[in-house]
């Protein structure tokens, strides 16, 4: 990549949020680029099902990122594959700096970074992390074929992702610290009409045990406080997300659990650089809403650029006045 390009956006995260913005940059014929860590899509592309999206009664996570990205490469738009270490500025431009040393050099940035899973905390996730230890149905769950597993969780993503594990697995134990589910009651009616998903209410699990695999969970009731062992194959866990920002510091204005403040128009506090989907606090977190932010952010983009010529014609323009 020519670092000594200046691109008109940069676009940090390919997710359904960063490539809608891209698409409105785009096709506004402003140079766009967008840097993905891993794969477009963000965590739909690794999603089993999508049923709330408009246009697709269903539709799996992998296909729809795999059509948005289609569109916005259609539309000329670059993809850089690179993690992103911090963001700076200068007077002039804004500065995109990789892991590898080298960086972008820009006049607007998108943040669209997205959220990545959370994780229990407790003794023997980290050593088992791929090894009986998942944050991925779709991904991992043909290794669990005739396997007793776990799936820890009680919202729409622990749902969703138990229905969809129940095809591999012999017997599924969805564990819920609470006694209710969170998720939406469609896929809560479908969990506990399944024969093979088994809930364990009210209760967290303590400790994840194996040898060179996972074999059993430790298990505390949230209500009585008792312990017990729950002897499994593997253990899914999808209990929330935390949104992708430590790279950012104090660049931008974070909540207590890190997501990125922005207004309605998706400003940030710093001037040319805007947020879009899951990164940012807001109250809805789903694919229609990242698209929706996505738009906004890619429109303000091209408001916020013709400001910026606009400025920059006028300054031009004073002194040359100034030297005649």
């Amino acid at each position: 990549m020519d670092t000594s390009k200046i691109w008109d956006v940069v676009v940090v995260g390919g997710g359904p949020a960063g490539m809608t913005a891209a698409i409105y940059t785009q096709r506004s014929l402003l140079e766009t680029l967008i840097v993905e860590q891993l794969m477009p899509g963000g965590n739909v592309a690794i999603t089993n099902k999508v049923e709330n999206y408009p246009g697709f009664n269903e539709i799996s996570g992998g296909e729809l990122s795999k059509r948005m990205e289609d569109q916005v490469k259609n539309l000329g738009v670059e993809f850089l594959s690179g993690q992103v270490e911090s963001i700076s500025q200068d007077e002039d431009l804004k500065y995109v700096t990789l892991s590898d040393g080298s960086y972008l050099q820009t006049k607007s940035i998108i943040l669209s970074t997205g959220a990545g899973w959370r994780n229990l905390g407790v003794p023997g996730e980290r050593k088992f992390t791929g090894r009986g230890v998942s944050y991925c149905g779709t991904c991992d769950g043909p290794f669990f074929k005739d396997k007793v597993i776990a799936v820890v969780g009680g919202g729409d993503t622990a749902l969703d992702e138990s229905l969809y594990l129940e095809r591999f697995a012999s017997k599924i134990f969805l564990i819920h610290r609470r006694d209710a589910f969170r998720g939406a009651k469609i896929f809560q009616d479908r969990v506990l009409k399944n024969p093979k998903i088994e809930v364990v209410w009210n209760s967290v699990v303590t400790e994840i045990q194996g040898d060179q695999i996972v074999n059993n969970l430790r298990l505390k009731n949230t209500k009585t406080g008792e312990e017990k062992d729950l002897p499994v194959e593997g253990v899914f866990i999808f209990i929330g997300q935390e949104p992708n920002t430590k790279f950012l510091k104090t660049f931008c204005d974070l909540d207590k659990y890190g997501y990125i403040i922005t207004d309605q128009e998706m400003h940030t506090r710093v001037d040319g650089i805007f947020a879009a989907g899951d990164v940012r606090k807001k109250n809805l977190y789903q694919i229609a809403t990242a698209v929706g932010d996505g738009a906004i952010a890619g429109y303000m983009i091209i408001k916020y650029l013709e400001e910026l010529k606009c400025k920059e014609e006028e300054k031009n323009e004073c002194n040359a006045d100034q030297n005649s």
